[in-house]
């Protein structure tokens, strides 16, 4: 062939392509460490979406669509690894009793996971807010209605379901050992 391949992209294409994508990788890696300063950013490009959508009064049903997805993602993210209602009696299952081994809660949607999606469903309704053909009309007050109402049913089955089971999805705080208490030891001198 004359003048170079069709078949992929250029050399330089994929250096650059190669070089971004190692460059995104690092500051992501960065970043992990630092949940409060993620979720301030993710918080600040909610704000600008949020002010995006309310300046051009449109956008109603990307802005449903986000957050049909959000609350998807946290439905993930409350819920553990295993769902104790579908496991057999056989396998690993939450404790149920204090007398149970404990087992650490772990979540089927990891918190770094669980920002990045977020963060990424974000840009991307952000994005879409340029484009008129996503600006269907609708009537926002129902859209916004129906969601309030799908959000509190589905939190409220979470809810009985982390009570019937449980197990609570957050750390409420660091253990502290406190050692033996100073009349319980049974030393004999």
């Amino acid at each position: 062939m004359e003048g170079g391949s069709i078949d992929g992209p250029s050399p330089s294409i994929a250096k650059w392509k190669a070089n971004f994508s190692r460059t995104y990788q690092y500051y992501l890696d960065r970043s992990t460490p630092n949940s409060w300063g993620r979720w301030i950013g993710t918080l600040a490009i909610l704000f600008v979406y949020a002010l995006r959508v309310y300046y051009l009064q449109g956008f109603y049903i990307v802005s449903y669509g986000l957050g049909i997805y959000l609350l998807n993602l946290l439905i993930g993210f409350l819920s553990p690894v295993v769902d104790p209602e579908l496991e057999s009696s056989d396998g690993p299952s939450l404790p149920t009793r204090g007398s149970d081994e404990f087992k650490p809660f772990m979540r089927r949607l990891p918190e770094f996971k669980f920002w990045y999606s977020i963060t990424k469903a974000i840009c991307i309704a952000f994005v879409m807010t340029f484009f008129s053909v996503f600006d269907v009309p609708v009537f926002w007050p129902i859209l916004l209605f129906y969601w309030i109402v799908l959000f509190f049913l589905t939190m409220k089955r979470q809810i009985l379901h982390m009570i019937k089971y449980k197990y609570i999805p957050f750390n409420v705080g660091k253990q502290k050992y406190t050692g033996k208490k100073p009349g319980a030891s049974s030393s004999s001198d």
